[in-house]
């Protein structure tokens, strides 16, 4: 991936004319160098069992080529034809809301194996006869994939095999998950029931981590099929997805996204954000840092937003702005979903880069300019490496378990981390994401841990490792509560991590008319707030950074920090105000010695920085509001890449609305 990629979805199917010259002419015209088919359409390829009809994808990979334009290639696995549910009804997922019907894409089980039978045909198929095909660069692997609930007797027997082999013994299982409560105790495997009522939270967890797992098995027998036909130089990706909430928001409770991107040669991802008003950049970049920290080295983003929804059609410069976003935080492929707004059916108004009526748009013109910009920069700004030092360690494990048990107001483990890492973006810290079980802690000179409310006492114990050698980490309330298997640590919390954290609790409460206090800093009225859920916190050896102002519970700390061994360990024990927690991470970045000119400037100024192919640093500068700012730049001199213009040190810069400037330093 040695080139900037900018690209659209493409689905010669979903046309109500014959357009295919006149949309490539329109491509070619804004820059498009590489164009998505083929993963939404198995119906159109195998309109009846066995008979094959690929005359769509032919026509498109001709065009394509002798346009110059790439191309790849789905596996049209993840919206099942009419022929196939109607043949074999249990391909369709059984879920805890009961079986399946027939509509929607993304309802079936991936682990039947009538419906594995048909995928794998389809896929030796269809890339068997495009593998060589000049145009295809390629390939993506199902749809944004996950487990779609699946939870049916065949899944649960699966559960039950996986189950013995994993912890070998009854009643081990009886013992570690807690089973005799309630009578819930098996005594026969025979007699293991369906998960899909259980009210233990340790089993139910354990099952959502081995629905995981079949997302991650899926996806690796996906690739190995396509590997057989794959060509050199030819990739394959899967585009990842986040927990929606209307947009792109946090971790994705149904994939481990770590495990799954193993077996691909690149990581792809869509991210779709807020817009107009409401956009920050906050979901590109967090997207992004966690696709690229996926593989470590760089992605595509296969899917973003060019008009979509009412709310999301952007302002004028905002396209430009969200392009090159991407690009700064390590992708080297921008493309839209999708080309052309289709005119029937479900997504009939989640717009293209063109309107219904296929002409010209002030979002059409706008992404020419960023095509000619890519075009240009290709050589500069492809293949971005960025080496942070400062992780977010985010665990399936302890989403799931959060789930389980929730926070008093609803608020999920999501809503923790992006508390957190929304904090560190606003002040241009830089991050990566890692696992609990990542060993190289030493990477990176600070870690924020959110919730880490499962998690194996090894990981806990490394974690007091890389504090005692100097490491500085930033833990929330409810990190180290729980083991592996949700089961509740019999010592004083947050237990092992007390060790580095130099603190104790027993008692959480949720907050009634709670503030902080502070002798070391002033909190304005409007950010002094306890919500959620807080932790009655007594230091043993910690400094108390803020505690609660509040008539019962004044004499327990709320935020603290221990110096342990050459490192720090900070505890935020509570759900606060924005200002508040970013107020504690600003002074353990410092701790850190991680504060530099670029966390002086702060949102809406967003500073992103790289090292590009030719080794020359990259230096983004954006504006996420809708007013003028300007600023000093403090480092090298260099050229500004849109523009041409020299740049010297110490020198004032201004950008205006929504505007972007890109530094190439002088070496």
């Amino acid at each position: 991936m040695s080139k900037l990629r900018y690209g659209v979805a493409y689905y010669d199917e979903y046309m109500p004319c014959e357009r295919l010259d006149e949309d490539i002419a329109m491509m070619k015209a804004a820059g498009i160098n590489v164009v998505r088919i083929a993963e939404s359409t198995w119906s159109t390829h195998e309109p009846q069992n066995g008979v094959f009809d690929f005359t769509s994808v032919d026509k498109v990979l001709d065009a394509m080529h002798d346009a110059g334009i790439e191309v790849i290639v789905g596996t049209p696995t993840y919206a099942v034809p009419t022929w196939l549910v109607k043949e074999h009804p249990d391909v369709l997922a059984v879920t805890a809301k009961g079986p399946g019907r027939y509509g929607a894409r993304q309802i079936m089980d991936i682990t039947n194996p009538v419906y594995l039978f048909h995928a794998e045909r389809i896929i030796r198929k269809l890339i068997s006869r495009v593998c060589k095909h000049p145009a295809v660069i390629g390939y993506q692997t199902d749809n944004e994939t996950k487990h779609y609930d699946t939870a049916g007797d065949n899944v649960q027997l699966q559960f039950v095999k996986y189950m013995r082999e994993k912890y070998g013994s009854l009643d081990i299982i009886n013992s570690r998950f807690g089973l005799d409560y309630w009578s819930n105790r098996i005594n026969s495997w025979e007699d293991f029931p369906s998960v899909v009522g259980t009210i233990n939270g340790s089993l139910g967890a354990e099952f959502a981590r081995f629905q995981r797992g079949l997302v991650t098995n899926f996806l690796a027998w996906q690739v190995s099929l396509v590997n057989e036909y794959k060509q050199p130089g030819q990739f394959v990706t899967q585009n990842f997805d986040f927990e929606w909430r209307g947009y792109s928001f946090g971790v994705q409770p149904s994939v481990d996204h770590f495990a799954a991107a193993e077996p691909f040669d690149i990581a792809g991802v869509d991210i779709y954000h807020p817009s107009q008003h409401e956009l920050t950049g906050t979901e590109i970049s967090f997207g992004g840092d966690m696709a690229r920290s996926l593989k470590r080295r760089n992605y595509l983003v296969l899917e973003t937003q060019a008009q979509a929804f009412p709310q999301w059609t952007p302002y004028p410069g905002q396209l430009r702005l969200q392009a090159f976003s991407h690009l700064a935080s390590g992708a080297d492929m921008v493309a839209y979903w999708h080309w052309h707004s289709i005119h029937n059916s479900f997504e009939t108004y989640w717009k293209g880069l063109l309107s219904h009526d296929f002409k010209p748009n002030p979002v059409y013109n706008e992404a020419k300019t960023i095509g000619r910009d890519f075009q240009a920069l290709s050589n500069q700004l492809a293949g971005l490496r960025k080496e942070n030092k400062v992780a977010v360690m985010v665990s399936n494990e302890a989403l799931t378990a959060m789930e389980w048990f929730k926070l008093p107001d609803g608020k999920t483990y999501n809503d923790v981390v992006r508390w957190l890492y929304d904090e560190l973006y606003r002040m241009n810290i830089e991050c990566d994401f890692i696992q609990p079980s990542f060993k190289e802690l030493d990477q990176y000179s600070m870690i924020v841990v959110p919730a880490l409310y499962a998690a194996p006492d090894a990981d806990l114990e490394r974690l007091n490792v890389y504090v005692k050698q100097g490491g500085h980490v930033v833990y929330s309330f409810k990190s180290g509560f729980t083991d592996e298997v949700v089961k509740v640590r019999t010592v004083e919390q947050p237990g092992i991590i007390s060790e580095a954290c130099g603190i104790g609790y027993s008692l959480f409460v949720s907050p009634h008319e709670v503030l902080l206090k502070s002798e070391h800093a002033d909190i304005g009225a409007e950010d002094n707030h306890v919500e959620t859920w807080m932790e009655l916190i007594t230091p043993t050896t910690a400094e108390v950074l803020l505690s609660y102002d509040h008539s019962e519970w004044g004499n327990y700390a709320a935020v603290t920090r221990n110096r342990y061994g050459l490192g720090t360990a900070t505890y935020i024990g509570c759900m606060a105000s924005s200002a508040m927690v970013g107020s504690v991470l600003k002074s353990t970045v410092k701790e850190a010695r991680l504060w530099g000119s670029d966390q002086d400037l702060s949102f809406p100024i967003i500073v992103k920085t790289g090292t590009n192919q030719a080794q020359q640093t990259v230096r983004y500068y954006f504006n996420y509001s809708n007013a003028a700012v300007s600023f000093t730049h403090t480092h090298a001199e260099g050229t500004e890449l849109l523009s041409g213009v020299e740049v010297n040190k110490d020198e004032k810069l201004s950008l205006e609305p929504w505007g972007i400037l890109i530094l190439l330093e002088k070496q």
